[in-house]
């Protein structure tokens, strides 16, 4: 082996000595260095592995309220929905009824409608009734008055009769008082 440079071949014998200890020191820190990496890796990786374990009991956890509130929200769906269509149902319901009694009210309407025209012709009726009953009382006044202008010209005439015949009778009598008959 070479001594290096600087170094007398004379002491070779014990610079190779210190030269291998020298060589054993080198390979012993390394051997220390690599196994201080070893336990810094073992270090990092067992504080990896409990950040993971609480990373992980974490992801568990949130997991779990997931589930939860995923099961909550699907029960307040199905009650939703429920009600939804409890509401859609009274909806129709009520809709049915509304068009029940607004074809009721038309056919209330026109039944009302009906009954004013012949309300209508009834009044109508009426009035031509009434002005027949008023025609007929002016023909029967007229009547009265012509029967009463009758009567008292039939009472009249009766009385210049009578008074005639009472006269014509007087007159006889006087005539017959004056004349005697012959038997």
């Amino acid at each position: 082996m070479a001594a290096p440079l600087g170094w007398s071949k004379a002491g070779s014998g014990s610079v190779c000595l210190a030269f291998d200890q020298l060589r054993d020191v080198i390979e012993s820190q390394e051997e220390l260095i690599h196994q201080l990496r070893n336990v810094e890796e073992k270090a990092a990786h067992a504080k990896t592995k409990v950040l993971l374990a609480k990373e992980e009991e974490k992801l568990q956890f949130a997991l779990g309220e997931v589930e939860v509130l995923s099961k909550q929200l699907e029960k307040e769906k199905l009650a939703f929905e429920k009600a939804l269509s409890s509401v859609k149902s009274k909806v129709l319901q009520e809709s049915s009824k509304k068009d029940q009694l607004i074809t009721k009210c038309n056919e209330i309407e026109s039944h009302i409608i009906k009954q004013e025209d012949i309300l209508n012709g009834k009044e109508n009726e009426i009035k031509e009734l009434q002005q027949v009953i008023s025609q007929q009382k002016q023909i029967f006044r007229n009547h009265m008055s012509d029967f009463r202008i009758q009567k008292e010209q039939e009472s009249y005439m009766a009385q210049v009769l009578d008074q005639k015949h009472k006269k014509a009778s007087g007159t006889r009598q006087a005539c017959s008082h004056q004349y005697p008959r012959e038997k």
